[in-house]
Protein backbone atom coordinates (compact mmCIF):
# COMPACT_ATOMS: atom_id res chain seq x y z
CA UNK A 1 0.00 0.00 0.00
CA UNK A 2 1.26 3.44 -0.89
CA UNK A 3 2.34 5.53 1.94
CA UNK A 4 -0.40 7.93 3.35
CA UNK A 5 0.05 11.69 3.66
CA UNK A 6 -0.89 14.16 5.89
CA UNK A 7 -4.11 15.62 4.92
CA UNK A 8 -2.79 19.27 5.63
CA UNK A 9 0.03 18.18 3.08
CA UNK A 10 -2.88 17.81 0.05
CA UNK A 11 -4.95 20.89 1.25
CA UNK A 12 -7.62 18.97 3.60
CA UNK A 13 -8.73 20.49 6.22
CA UNK A 14 -9.41 17.47 8.97
CA UNK A 15 -12.47 18.32 11.24
CA UNK A 16 -12.89 17.17 14.97
CA UNK A 17 -14.14 14.98 16.49
CA UNK A 18 -17.05 16.49 17.43
CA UNK A 19 -18.01 17.27 14.54
CA UNK A 20 -17.96 13.45 13.13
CA UNK A 21 -21.14 11.31 13.10
CA UNK A 22 -21.44 7.79 13.34
CA UNK A 23 -24.19 5.80 12.83
CA UNK A 24 -25.14 1.86 12.41
CA UNK A 25 -26.40 2.22 7.98
CA UNK A 26 -29.69 0.64 7.53
CA UNK A 27 -30.34 -3.24 6.37
CA UNK A 28 -31.49 -1.44 3.26
CA UNK A 29 -27.99 -0.67 2.07
CA UNK A 30 -26.14 -4.08 3.13
CA UNK A 31 -28.96 -5.45 0.35
CA UNK A 32 -28.91 -3.39 -2.41
CA UNK A 33 -26.45 -5.94 -4.87
CA UNK A 34 -28.33 -9.18 -3.26
CA UNK A 35 -26.17 -12.07 -3.79
CA UNK A 36 -23.54 -10.28 -5.73
CA UNK A 37 -22.19 -8.45 -2.37
CA UNK A 38 -21.48 -8.62 0.60
CA UNK A 39 -21.06 -5.84 3.76
CA UNK A 40 -18.93 -7.24 6.71
CA UNK A 41 -20.10 -5.89 10.35
CA UNK A 42 -17.09 -3.38 10.28
CA UNK A 43 -18.27 -1.90 7.13
CA UNK A 44 -21.67 -1.75 8.20
CA UNK A 45 -20.90 1.34 10.32
CA UNK A 46 -19.85 4.41 8.59
CA UNK A 47 -18.33 7.31 9.60
CA UNK A 48 -19.50 10.70 8.42
CA UNK A 49 -17.39 14.08 8.14
CA UNK A 50 -17.84 17.20 7.15
CA UNK A 51 -14.29 18.23 5.35
CA UNK A 52 -12.35 21.49 3.60
CA UNK A 53 -10.77 20.75 0.71
CA UNK A 54 -8.08 23.53 -0.89
CA UNK A 55 -8.44 23.93 -4.76
CA UNK A 56 -6.84 26.50 -6.98
CA UNK A 57 -9.91 28.04 -6.91
CA UNK A 58 -10.46 28.30 -2.98
CA UNK A 59 -11.86 26.51 -0.48
CA UNK A 60 -14.45 23.23 -1.32
CA UNK A 61 -16.75 22.09 1.48
CA UNK A 62 -17.68 18.67 0.98
CA UNK A 63 -18.56 15.60 2.90
CA UNK A 64 -16.77 12.32 3.66
CA UNK A 65 -17.79 9.04 4.57
CA UNK A 66 -16.28 5.65 5.35
CA UNK A 67 -16.60 2.53 6.66
CA UNK A 68 -15.31 2.78 10.54
CA UNK A 69 -12.21 0.61 10.14
CA UNK A 70 -9.92 -1.00 7.39
CA UNK A 71 -9.09 0.68 3.93
CA UNK A 72 -11.32 1.07 1.33
CA UNK A 73 -11.12 2.00 -2.38
CA UNK A 74 -11.82 5.95 -2.94
CA UNK A 75 -15.08 6.94 -4.88
CA UNK A 76 -15.99 10.46 -5.48
CA UNK A 77 -19.74 11.75 -6.54
CA UNK A 78 -20.81 14.65 -8.28
CA UNK A 79 -23.72 15.94 -7.38
CA UNK A 80 -26.94 16.92 -9.82
CA UNK A 81 -28.06 21.02 -10.02
CA UNK A 82 -29.19 21.03 -6.73
CA UNK A 83 -25.69 20.15 -5.21
CA UNK A 84 -24.26 18.82 -2.37
CA UNK A 85 -27.94 18.46 0.34
CA UNK A 86 -28.89 15.83 2.94
CA UNK A 87 -30.20 13.51 0.07
CA UNK A 88 -26.64 13.00 -1.64
CA UNK A 89 -25.57 12.09 1.94
CA UNK A 90 -27.83 9.43 3.11
CA UNK A 91 -29.06 8.05 -0.30
CA UNK A 92 -25.78 8.01 -2.23
CA UNK A 93 -22.39 8.84 0.33
CA UNK A 94 -23.69 6.73 3.83
CA UNK A 95 -25.12 3.95 1.01
CA UNK A 96 -21.87 3.64 -0.96
CA UNK A 97 -19.92 3.81 1.96
CA UNK A 98 -21.77 0.88 3.70
CA UNK A 99 -20.78 -1.21 1.24
CA UNK A 100 -17.31 -0.85 1.64
CA UNK A 101 -15.88 2.52 0.38
CA UNK A 102 -14.33 5.69 1.09
CA UNK A 103 -16.75 8.16 -0.42
CA UNK A 104 -16.33 12.30 -1.10
CA UNK A 105 -19.41 14.17 -2.00
CA UNK A 106 -18.45 17.75 -2.85
CA UNK A 107 -20.41 20.80 -2.72
CA UNK A 108 -19.79 21.56 -6.61
CA UNK A 109 -20.83 25.49 -6.20
CA UNK A 110 -18.19 25.97 -3.63
CA UNK A 111 -17.21 28.80 -5.77
CA UNK A 112 -20.41 30.70 -5.28
CA UNK A 113 -21.91 29.33 -2.12
CA UNK A 114 -21.72 26.72 0.85
CA UNK A 115 -23.86 24.15 0.64
CA UNK A 116 -26.85 23.12 1.13
CA UNK A 117 -27.35 25.91 -1.67
CA UNK A 118 -30.90 24.39 -2.18
CA UNK A 119 -33.13 23.47 0.83
CA UNK A 120 -35.17 20.40 0.82
CA UNK A 121 -38.43 21.94 0.16
CA UNK A 122 -36.77 24.33 -2.42
CA UNK A 123 -35.54 21.36 -4.84
CA UNK A 124 -39.34 19.17 -4.38
CA UNK A 125 -41.04 22.46 -5.67
CA UNK A 126 -38.29 23.39 -7.82
CA UNK A 127 -39.78 24.19 -11.35
CA UNK A 128 -37.54 23.83 -14.42
CA UNK A 129 -40.40 25.53 -16.47
CA UNK A 130 -39.96 28.68 -14.39
CA UNK A 131 -37.69 31.14 -15.43
CA UNK A 132 -37.19 32.25 -12.06
CA UNK A 133 -36.01 29.10 -10.68
CA UNK A 134 -33.42 28.52 -13.84
CA UNK A 135 -32.10 32.09 -12.83
CA UNK A 136 -30.63 30.72 -10.04
CA UNK A 137 -28.92 27.86 -11.15
CA UNK A 138 -26.76 30.01 -13.73
CA UNK A 139 -24.44 31.63 -10.87
CA UNK A 140 -24.21 28.48 -9.55
CA UNK A 141 -23.79 26.33 -12.88
CA UNK A 142 -21.28 28.86 -14.75
CA UNK A 143 -17.96 29.14 -12.76
CA UNK A 144 -17.92 24.83 -12.94
CA UNK A 145 -18.17 25.38 -16.78
CA UNK A 146 -15.42 27.64 -17.39
CA UNK A 147 -12.59 25.64 -19.08
CA UNK A 148 -10.02 23.54 -16.60
CA UNK A 149 -12.04 24.20 -13.69
CA UNK A 150 -13.73 21.01 -13.69
CA UNK A 151 -10.47 19.40 -13.77
CA UNK A 152 -8.82 21.29 -11.22
CA UNK A 153 -11.40 20.22 -8.90
CA UNK A 154 -11.12 16.41 -9.80
CA UNK A 155 -7.23 16.48 -9.14
CA UNK A 156 -7.96 18.48 -5.39
CA UNK A 157 -10.84 15.93 -4.33
CA UNK A 158 -8.59 13.13 -5.68
CA UNK A 159 -5.73 14.11 -4.25
CA UNK A 160 -8.03 14.28 -0.66
CA UNK A 161 -8.73 11.41 -0.92
CA UNK A 162 -5.06 9.71 -1.71
CA UNK A 163 -3.95 11.32 1.81
CA UNK A 164 -6.57 9.71 3.58
CA UNK A 165 -5.41 6.60 5.41
CA UNK A 166 -8.91 5.30 4.75
CA UNK A 167 -8.75 5.11 1.27
CA UNK A 168 -6.20 2.03 0.03
CA UNK A 169 -3.97 3.03 -2.74
CA UNK A 170 -3.62 -0.33 -3.56
CA UNK A 171 -6.83 0.32 -5.39
CA UNK A 172 -8.31 2.04 -8.45
CA UNK A 173 -10.76 5.39 -7.86
CA UNK A 174 -14.12 5.12 -9.06
CA UNK A 175 -16.51 8.44 -9.80
CA UNK A 176 -20.36 8.64 -10.32
CA UNK A 177 -22.31 11.42 -11.42
CA UNK A 178 -25.84 12.71 -11.42
CA UNK A 179 -27.38 14.87 -14.63
CA UNK A 180 -24.91 17.77 -14.83
CA UNK A 181 -22.44 15.60 -12.70
CA UNK A 182 -22.41 12.87 -15.94
CA UNK A 183 -20.09 15.16 -18.15
CA UNK A 184 -18.07 15.82 -15.02
CA UNK A 185 -17.48 12.03 -14.39
CA UNK A 186 -16.13 11.76 -17.86
CA UNK A 187 -13.60 15.20 -17.36
CA UNK A 188 -12.61 13.19 -14.15
CA UNK A 189 -11.86 10.23 -15.64
CA UNK A 190 -9.86 11.97 -18.54
CA UNK A 191 -7.82 14.07 -15.85
CA UNK A 192 -6.45 11.37 -14.45
CA UNK A 193 -6.66 8.41 -16.37
CA UNK A 194 -3.94 6.04 -14.25
CA UNK A 195 -6.20 6.58 -11.07
CA UNK A 196 -9.93 6.64 -11.72
CA UNK A 197 -10.79 3.05 -12.63
CA UNK A 198 -14.47 3.19 -12.89
CA UNK A 199 -17.19 6.08 -14.05
CA UNK A 200 -20.79 5.77 -13.75
CA UNK A 201 -23.16 8.50 -15.35
CA UNK A 202 -26.59 8.10 -14.23
CA UNK A 203 -29.41 10.20 -16.44
CA UNK A 204 -26.24 12.84 -17.40
CA UNK A 205 -27.06 16.06 -19.09
CA UNK A 206 -24.56 17.81 -22.46
CA UNK A 207 -22.68 14.03 -22.56
CA UNK A 208 -22.78 14.79 -26.43
CA UNK A 209 -22.82 18.03 -27.56
CA UNK A 210 -21.16 19.73 -31.54
CA UNK A 211 -19.29 21.82 -29.61
CA UNK A 212 -15.28 21.49 -29.91
CA UNK A 213 -15.10 20.67 -26.01
CA UNK A 214 -17.75 18.10 -25.59
CA UNK A 215 -17.44 15.41 -23.53
CA UNK A 216 -18.18 12.35 -25.30
CA UNK A 217 -14.56 13.46 -27.37
CA UNK A 218 -12.36 12.61 -24.16
CA UNK A 219 -12.95 8.94 -24.80
CA UNK A 220 -9.55 8.47 -26.22
CA UNK A 221 -7.89 9.67 -22.72
CA UNK A 222 -10.40 7.41 -20.70
CA UNK A 223 -8.63 3.78 -19.48
CA UNK A 224 -11.70 3.46 -16.85
CA UNK A 225 -14.61 1.47 -16.90
CA UNK A 226 -17.32 3.33 -17.98
CA UNK A 227 -21.27 3.04 -17.66
CA UNK A 228 -24.03 5.60 -18.86
CA UNK A 229 -27.69 5.08 -18.31
CA UNK A 230 -29.88 7.52 -20.05
CA UNK A 231 -33.32 8.80 -19.27
CA UNK A 232 -35.63 7.76 -21.49
CA UNK A 233 -36.92 11.41 -21.48
CA UNK A 234 -33.52 12.76 -22.25
CA UNK A 235 -32.93 9.97 -25.36
CA UNK A 236 -36.30 11.32 -26.26
CA UNK A 237 -35.04 14.53 -26.82
CA UNK A 238 -31.61 13.64 -28.24
CA UNK A 239 -32.07 10.00 -30.03
CA UNK A 240 -28.80 10.13 -31.38
CA UNK A 241 -26.58 10.36 -27.92
CA UNK A 242 -26.72 7.14 -27.28
CA UNK A 243 -25.07 5.77 -30.75
CA UNK A 244 -22.26 8.29 -30.03
CA UNK A 245 -21.55 7.04 -26.36
CA UNK A 246 -21.13 3.94 -28.20
CA UNK A 247 -19.21 4.42 -30.77
CA UNK A 248 -16.69 6.57 -28.64
CA UNK A 249 -17.12 4.42 -25.81
CA UNK A 250 -16.59 0.89 -27.14
CA UNK A 251 -16.54 -0.67 -24.51
CA UNK A 252 -19.10 0.99 -22.19
CA UNK A 253 -22.25 -0.03 -20.69
CA UNK A 254 -24.66 2.11 -22.56
CA UNK A 255 -28.58 1.89 -21.79
CA UNK A 256 -32.01 3.80 -22.06
CA UNK A 257 -33.76 3.27 -19.29
CA UNK A 258 -37.32 2.48 -20.63
CA UNK A 259 -39.79 4.85 -19.01
CA UNK A 260 -37.48 7.24 -17.39
CA UNK A 261 -37.23 10.76 -16.74
CA UNK A 262 -34.46 13.13 -16.71
CA UNK A 263 -33.73 12.35 -12.33
CA UNK A 264 -34.83 9.08 -11.78
CA UNK A 265 -31.92 8.17 -9.65
CA UNK A 266 -31.93 10.52 -6.88
CA UNK A 267 -34.96 10.74 -4.62
CA UNK A 268 -35.97 14.58 -3.84
CA UNK A 269 -36.19 14.99 -7.25
CA UNK A 270 -39.39 17.70 -7.76
CA UNK A 271 -42.27 15.65 -9.86
CA UNK A 272 -43.20 16.04 -13.58
CA UNK A 273 -45.13 18.93 -14.57
CA UNK A 274 -48.47 16.65 -14.29
CA UNK A 275 -47.69 15.33 -10.85
CA UNK A 276 -46.21 12.02 -11.86
CA UNK A 277 -42.83 11.15 -9.77
CA UNK A 278 -39.42 11.14 -11.55
CA UNK A 279 -37.78 9.11 -8.95
CA UNK A 280 -38.18 5.87 -10.38
CA UNK A 281 -37.06 3.86 -7.45
CA UNK A 282 -37.18 0.24 -8.89
CA UNK A 283 -34.74 1.70 -11.79
CA UNK A 284 -32.64 3.37 -8.85
CA UNK A 285 -32.54 0.10 -7.24
CA UNK A 286 -31.29 -1.36 -10.93
CA UNK A 287 -29.07 1.68 -11.16
CA UNK A 288 -27.09 0.79 -8.48
CA UNK A 289 -27.10 -2.91 -8.93
CA UNK A 290 -25.01 -1.76 -12.05
CA UNK A 291 -22.92 0.66 -10.19
CA UNK A 292 -21.65 -1.75 -7.33
CA UNK A 293 -20.60 -4.56 -10.32
CA UNK A 294 -19.26 -1.87 -12.22
CA UNK A 295 -16.95 -1.16 -8.78
CA UNK A 296 -16.47 -4.90 -7.64
CA UNK A 297 -15.04 -5.33 -11.19
CA UNK A 298 -12.91 -2.22 -11.95
CA UNK A 299 -11.76 -1.16 -7.99
CA UNK A 300 -10.58 -4.88 -7.22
Amino acid sequence: MGKNTDDTQRGATPPSDPSRRDFVAMTAAAGLVGASWSVSAAEATVIETDVSITTPDGTADAAFFHPSSGTHPGVLIWADAFGLRPTFRTAFGRRLAALGYSVLVPNPFYRTAKAPVFTEEEVSNFSFADPANRARLGPLMGPLQMPGNAERDAIAYVGFLDAQSVVSRNHKIGTQGYCMGGPLVVKTAAALPDRIGAGASFHGGGLVTDKPDSPHLLAPKIKAGMLFLVAASDDKQQPTAKDTLKQSFASADVEVMTGTFHGWCVPDMPKQADGASTYSKPDAELAWTKLAALYKKMLA
